[in-house]
């Protein structure tokens, strides 16, 4: 009986390894990922960056707009 749990859990521990090893060699999808990681990653740090340049001439805009409208009334 021990035999047979130690063979189960020897084939158990062989097959897990055995599936891992693969997922590690094969290469299909993986440039896939990593394509739209990278994609995402530089869509994000475009808008951070527009948004860094946009930002105080925004701010300074809105202030003219609100300047102008607190005159006016």
């Amino acid at each position: 009986m021990r035999q047979k749990i130690s063979a189960l859990s020897l084939a158990a521990c062989l097959a897990i390894s055995g599936f891992f090893e693969g997922i590690k060699k094969d290469e299909r999808g993986l440039s896939g990922v990593v394509v739209a990681i990278l994609l995402i990653l530089i869509a994000v740090l475009a808008i951070v960056l527009i948004w860094g340049f946009l930002s105080g001439w925004l701010a300074e805009l809105w202030e003219r707009i609100t300047g102008e409208a607190a005159s006016i009334s």
